[in-house]
């Protein structure tokens, strides 16, 4: 039987973390359905660091589709839920259907992967994620620690049925881990 994946994100979602997972789970014959406040083509963004910039820049890329709002989404109907990161989570965080839906997954102990900023909508919903262990980009460690979380100084963290990660860079192992969790066993022929 095959499992079902939600990714909640939104526009400037970063395009490597809404396109590798969405990807991998197809590869993985894995149902994967991206939701967010509204259906529509999704504006995604680069994120990368220049030598001369303290920060990183963002520069549009490609777009992808987003398979249905939010308002749609029983969490019920799904095993595992995926939050990407970029600045999506800054804004899709203040929609009270993402916040239950985040609160479905961490209540029901349902594999999670968050990754880089996408931890910022796990912080609405803080008495989930109080006293928990998590990564996330560097910048959003104030953020984790306020709403009661342990920030881990790591690449990838697991604890429970979360998996964080720090970046997109991060991504082959973050998959890697979220599998595991979602206990997706890839078949070897001989």
């Amino acid at each position: 039987m095959s499992k079902n994946v939600l990714i909640i994100t939104g526009d400037a979602v970063e395009a490597l973390e809404v396109f590798y997972p969405y990807y991998r789970c197809i590869e993985e014959d894995i149902d994967c359905t991206i939701a967010s406040p509204v259906k529509k083509k999704l504006q995604t963004v680069v994120h990368d660091f220049l030598p001369e910039m303290d920060t990183f820049t963002e520069k549009w890329a490609y777009k992808i589709d987003s398979h249905v709002s939010v308002d749609d989404i029983n969490p019920a109907d799904y095993d595992s839920l995926i939050i990407p990161g970029g600045r999506a989570p800054e804004y899709i965080r203040m929609n009270k259907k993402v916040q239950e839906i985040a609160a479905h997954f961490l209540k029901e102990n349902k594999p999670m992967g968050v990754i880089c900023h996408g931890q910022l909508v796990l912080t609405t919903v803080r008495e989930y994620i109080q006293g928990r262990e998590m990564t996330a980009y560097t910048a959003c460690r104030p953020e984790v620690e306020a709403a009661g979380a342990t920030y881990i100084e790591e690449k990838i963290h697991v604890e429970g049925n979360i998996v964080s990660g720090h970046a997109w860079d991060d991504l082959p192992a973050f998959m890697r881990e979220f599998f595991k969790l979602l206990n997706v066993k890839k078949e070897v022929n001989a």
